[in-house]
């Protein structure tokens, strides 16, 4: 099968101008009233359905999409239940049918569906926010929009109606286009599943998956993720006592059970290089990713270290910066998406510093995120965690691990010819550079399960989180001019789809 005739593609200085107005008269304005909401996660906001602030964002998004009055798009709400008669978190739903050129061209004689995939549901508000800015609180700064949600992902479901509305100003030909605007994917995309089993007689044949949910190596080309790291998370408890006693009466006679929590740590990670110590946590990287990695090196340089928001202090007149793991721009590209690592995201037990007495504590626990090369099953490593944790517990003491959610990686299929062409040439388009290759570090449950239904389809997995935008963290931002392109971009892959 062919890529798309030169008479179907996208004129890009005209899906420019469209994309960028539409991104400032109608995509901004709707941001910021996102960003407003906090329309937290339900693993964040246990009272989500009461709260109402995802019912808000999920409205809001589909009065926007009504409001754009794109010919032929439909629209819809979807809300399930649960077996328990609780509700499930709604979707947004749209469909495009295919259609032919205006100005010449075939629909793609496939017959194949396109599958626009977002989430509005966001991470909580986390601290360090710098002055001026807020979890909540939308602000443009330096062609930046921070807030929370903004760039992960809130602004996918703008972006695609804005790609589709380049393609029909031009009056190209489309496939059909189906989106899918989820609001679990922060707590795991628990609820996704049903829908789309409900959905999946309407959703088609699909031929290409676009996912506006990850990121990019920079800001000057197109990104396409190759890989995505799994996740497996939990609470690790250790309990010496029923109550805190005087540090001084007891200590040396009831083991600390800070101290116990660090040798049950010791039998997973190495804590001198961070490496994981069970085997089964790792598997082989395909050789295909060793080079894009090296590929992707060699663009990217000292910045593939050099990105994140890393401390520095003063030493004896002299400025030290903390030290990456590794200095290699291709190793650091491998161990951000194919080696294990283990991360503590929360901790109980401790009372605030200024609350400090001298108590020793009756317990301790961490919140772990484990995150698992693409190709190890997410499932089995909960189990296995559990045992390697709670097993032989030093002194007797009581150590539990309760799992809290498990997500399998993802490793993207063999890219077909019409669609590295697609990539390339929009790239070039839009951005005037090829297309980058990149394996991310995070995780999106969703892929594996497109991945399984739709065997055949192209992934076009992209997103605009790219060098500092520190999404789940303080000072998340959406980069404004690398958002237009994109949008560009996608539409361009989408009238090439053959």
């Amino acid at each position: 099968m062919n890529a798309r005739t030169d008479a179907t593609v996208l004129q890009p200085s005209a899906a420019s101008e469209l994309v960028n107005q539409r991104w400032q008269q109608d995509i901004l304005p709707a941001l910021h009233q996102y960003i407003e909401v906090p329309a937290k996660s339900p693993s964040f906001d246990a009272q989500w359905a009461t709260h109402g602030h995802i019912d808000t964002v999920l409205r809001q998004a589909a009065d926007w999409v009504s409001a754009q009055k794109v010919p032929g798009l439909k629209l819809e709400i979807l809300r399930l239940n649960a077996p328990d008669g609780s509700p499930r978190t709604p979707v947004l739903f749209f469909e495009l049918p295919a259609s032919d050129g205006a100005h010449g061209g075939a629909a793609p004689a496939s017959g194949q569906t396109v599958l626009m995939y977002g989430h509005l549901d966001k991470q909580p508000e986390f601290t360090g926010w710098r002055n001026g800015l807020g979890p909540w609180t939308p602000r443009v700064l330096e062609d930046r929009l921070y807030g929370r949600g903004g760039a992960d992902d809130g602004y996918a479901v703008y972006a695609s109606i804005a790609a589709l509305q380049a393609i029909q100003a031009q009056g190209a030909a489309h496939p059909r286009v189906v989106g899918l605007i989820e609001t679990s994917e922060e707590s795991g995309s628990f609820d996704l599943l049903p829908y789309v089993d409900a959905l999946r007689p309407r959703l088609g044949d699909v031929g290409l998956v676009v996912c506006l949910d990850s990121g990019a190596g920079n800001y000057d080309q197109l990104w396409l993720t190759t890989s995505l790291r799994g996740m497996a998370s939990g609470v690790l408890k250790v309990d010496v006592l029923t109550e805190g006693v005087h540090s001084g009466d007891a200590s040396g006679v009831v083991p600390s059970s800070f101290r116990i929590m660090r040798q049950v740590l010791d039998r997973l990670e190495d804590s001198a290089t961070g490496r994981l110590l069970p085997r089964n946590f790792h598997c082989e990287v395909p050789a295909e990713r060793v080079q894009q990695a090296q590929a992707t090196a060699a663009i990217l340089g000292a910045d593939a270290y050099q990105r994140f928001p890393w401390a520095h202090h003063d030493c004896g007149g002299a400025t030290l910066v903390t030290l990456p793991m590794t200095q290699d721009p291709a190793e650091a590209l491998l161990a951000r998406t194919w080696r294990p690592t283990l991360s503590v995201t929360g901790a109980a037990g401790f009372p605030a510093l200024q609350d400090a007495g001298n108590v020793l504590r009756p317990y301790t626990a961490f919140k772990l995120s484990l995150r698992l090369p693409p190709l190890v099953d997410a499932a089995q490593a909960v189990q296995d965690l559990k045992t390697l944790l709670e097993d032989n517990a030093p002194y007797q003491a009581r150590v539990t691990f309760e799992p809290e959610g498990a997500a399998s990686g993802w490793n993207a299929p063999e890219v077909q010819p019409w669609f590295e062409q697609a990539l390339h040439a929009s790239s070039q388009a839009y951005f005037g550079a090829p297309c980058g290759f990149i394996g991310q570090g995070g995780t999106i449950p969703l892929m594996n399960l497109l991945s399984l239904g739709f065997p055949k389809a192209q992934m076009m997995v992209c997103g605009v989180l790219g060098p500092k935008s520190n999404a789940h963290g303080p000072n998340e931002f959406l980069h404004l001019p690398f958002a237009k392109k994109l949008t560009a971009a996608v539409a361009e892959v989408i009238v090439r789809m053959p």
